[in-house]
This record gives C-alpha cells, structure tokens and sequence, in this order.
C-alpha cells in the first residue's frame, strides 16, 4: 500500500494547487476517482474518508469550473498523468486493490456522467490487472463505448469477452441499432439464444424493435413480435410501445391499432405513438378522433408530443381551423409551445396559402425561428408565387444556413414561376461561384433473412 500512500500524498499536493486552468480540475477530478476505488477496499475506511474530505474541498473549490464547458464530463484531455502512473508503474499492486466488481463501478460512473476519456483510461487498468475479460467489467465496458459511439470499440471487448450475460449481449444489440444495422442485431440475437443460458429481457427487444424500425424492415420486426410471445413478454408496456412504433413506421397501421387496442395498461407514450402514426399516414380523422374522443376517456393526459401529432394531421390534411384551435388550446392545458410546434402550425398556414398570417406567426414567436421554419415559408411562397414574401424568407434561411443549396435552388424556382428569369439567373450564377450542388437521395429497402 505504500505507493498508493505516495500516490494519495500526491493527489493532495494536486488539490491544495488550486489552479484557474480548466484542465488542470480535469486531471484532479479523474485522480479523485481512482482514489474513491482504491480506498474502498476493506482496511481502507479511514483513508476513504479523508478522500471524501479532498473531494468535498475540491467540489466546494472548483464548483464554477464544474459547471462551465470544461466540466467533468467534457474533458478533452485524456486520462491524467497521474493515473497513467497507476497504470503503469503500480499494476502489481493495483491487481490486489482493485476488484472487477470496483472496476465495472468506475466504469459504469464514467458512462454516466459522459466521462468517455477517463472510461478508456480504466480499460487500460483492466487490462493491466487482469479483470478486462471479467463478465461485468466487459459489459461496462461494452455499455461505455456505445454510449459514445464507438461501436467497432464496443464489438471488440464483446468478442474479448470470455462469458457474456444479459447486459452485454443487449447492450451490443442496441449499439449496432442505433446505427440501423438490423442485420447484425438479429443474428446476435440469435448466436445469444444458442450461445448462452441468459434469456433475452425486455430491453434486448426493445432494442431490435429500434433496429427494424430505423430499418424499415417489418417482416423481421413481425419475427420479433412473435419473440416476444414465445418467451413471455405480451404485457411488457415498453415492448408494446416499441411495437406499435414500428408498426406504424413501417407503414401497417391495422397491426399497430391491434397492439394498441389489446393492451390495457397504455401510458401517454401508447398514445403518441398510435396518433402520430395515423399522422404521419394522412389519417387525420382518426388521429383527430383518437385525441379527442378515446383518450379523455382513458384518463390519460396529453403532452406536448401528443399535441405534435395532432397537428401534424392538421397539417397533411389541411385542416387551418383545427390546427389552430388545437394549438390555442396547448396554453389552457399549461402546455407551452415549442419550436417544432409553432413549425407545424406554419407550415399548415403556408400550405393553405396564408403567407402573412404564416409570416406574422413567424415574428411573433418567443423564440428565435430555424432554418426548417425558413424554408418552409420559402417553399409555400414558391407555390403561391408570394415572390416578395419568398425573397425575405431565402434571406433569412441563408443567413442561417448560407451554403445550403436547396434555398438557392427554391429560390432560383421561386424567381422563375414568376419570370424574374434575370434574378434567377444571378442565383444560378451565385450557387456555381460558390460550388454549390444539389443533392440526390435515393431511398431503398432491403431484404434481411431472420432465425
């Protein structure tokens, strides 16, 4: 223990060093965490808690360095020299003062507080004692390095892995479905149910429902609903949810009604998801019908995302009276407007044609419009031929968003449908000095093979 002593003596020359250098409460901060570790093993009380009295100094201290951009969490410089020490030089020792069970704490810490560069320093620790292929040190681990995106990282220490429990196999899952790489998801799944005791929980599915969501891939999104019967999660309210969205993203709205409908115990989460699903297919009246009618019944409250959904229907249906009606009535439910809603409210103006009420919306806002707001108002103009109208809104989303090629191609449109041909052509002229090109995409759908 006596270069753990050394190493405590020097962690508090670092914290009476009190510095105005962000980085410099960086290094301290992550050597505070090793320190709180080390000293709770047994036998270590007393030192823990003079510990405890350096970080409650260091906190009381540097508490508006905390708070800023260079916070704990936002670190930007590595894992500190005085942990790379502990690394290096005092690996023996580490081994019999760590546990994996400490080392799967302090990596699950730095996984929650975003702490990404200190969570690899520890798995540069495991490494060195011993404990990287330790079942809930890799699974931390694995948790770790999706959160921060780095998936390949992730793969690694899961193959590393000697045995793999629930958590690992699900957090794998959920990594490679956020990147809608479905895919991979369901054959990991399946290696799972053969390679392995552990049975699948309910966020393992959740997180293959996310997968084919994203994916659109509802034939292996059927697959897993029937999973999830077979092993016994038809009352699961999260599994239904995550039903009901990729049913209704995937575009069958019967399959999602009938999840909706069975399930009793729906929260306001059910309901989202089955009204914007209606929305996001054109079917206002039952999105309409499902707000205002069913759902009072159930005694469930709105949000301000159910409210999205209902204008949302307002807007692909044009319906002006209702959307404004249903946006009215968000103040007397205490629900304030955001910026998607006032987005939605304006561009269902817009595509009515009311451009100035659309406009005086827009500069009355609470806050600051975007570019989507812009250039929706930009596009309306286009339709309507509101060519001054059109003019002040390219200006405002260039000014926003001033190498975006598709303001200066609506607006080259816009000068055009009136035979402004000249302007047009200065646009024109304008988005080639600049390079300028507009983007083609092109959406397609695969076929994934399942089980």
């Amino acid at each position: 223990m006596s270069c753990l002593r050394k190493y405590h003596s020097r962690v508090r020359s670092l914290n009476r060093a009190i510095s105005n250098d962000p980085s410099e409460v960086d290094r301290r901060a992550r050597a505070l965490r090793v320190l709180n570790i080390i000293y709770s093993k047994p036998g270590g009380t007393s030192s823990r808690q003079n510990n405890l009295g350096i970080v409650t100094d260091f906190l009381r201290t540097d508490s508006n360095h905390l708070r800023d951009d260079h916070g704990l969490s936002r670190t930007k410089h590595g894992v500190s020299s005085v942990l790379e020490e502990v690394i290096l030089e005092h690996s023996s020792v580490l081994k019999c003062s760590f546990d994996a069970y400490g080392l799967s704490s302090a990596v699950s810490s730095c996984g929650s507080d975003r702490d990404f560069r200190t969570g690899s320093g520890f798995h540069c620790l495991a490494l060195k004692s011993g404990f990287a292929s330790d079942v809930y040190v890799g699974s931390s681990l694995v948790v770790l390095y999706r959160d921060s995106g780095e998936i390949d990282n992730a793969h690694k220490v899961f193959l590393e892995m000697r045995e793999k429990n629930v958590v690992s196999w699900t957090a794998m899952i959920s990594g490679f479905a956020q990147e809608w790489r479905v895919d991979i998801c369901l054959k990991l799944y399946s290696k799972m149910r053969k390679s392995t005791s552990e049975q699948p929980n309910d966020y393992t599915f959740t997180a293959l429902l996310s997968a084919c969501t994203g994916s659109g891939a509802l034939g292996q999104g059927r697959s897993v609903h029937c999973q999830t019967l077979k092993t016994g999660f038809k009352s699961c309210l999260h599994i239904s949810n995550a039903l009901i969205s990729m049913y209704c993203k995937c575009g069958d709205l019967k399959d999602a009604f009938r999840v909706f409908d069975q399930f009793l115990d729906k929260d306001v989460v059910s309901w989202n998801s089955m009204i914007a699903g209606y929305a996001q297919h054109g079917l206002a009246t039952q999105a309409i019908e499902l707000f205002e009618v069913v759902m009072p019944k159930s005694g469930t409250k709105p949000d301000a995302i159910t409210y999205l959904g209902v204008l949302s229907s307002c807007r692909h249906a044009g319906m002006v009276k209702e959307g404004r009606e249903f946006f009215n009535s968000m103040s007397e439910r205490g629900l304030k407007p955001q910026l998607n809603h006032y987005s939605c409210l304006i561009d269902l103006l817009g595509r009515f044609g009311l451009l100035q009420e659309a406009l005086e919306l827009i500069e009355t806002m609470p806050m600051e419009p975007n570019a989507v707001i812009w250039g929706s108002l930009l596009f309306s103009c286009r339709v309507h031929g509101d060519v001054w109208t059109g003019i002040r809104a390219a200006e405002e989303r260039l000014m926003l968003e001033p190498e975006c090629a598709a303001t200066h191609v609506q607006l080259v449109n816009l000068y055009a449908s009136v035979r402004y041909y000249k302007e047009a052509a200065m646009v024109r002229k304008a988005m080639k000095d600049k390079g300028l090109r507009r983007i083609q995409v092109v959406v397609g759908l695969r076929l994934i093979t399942m089980f």
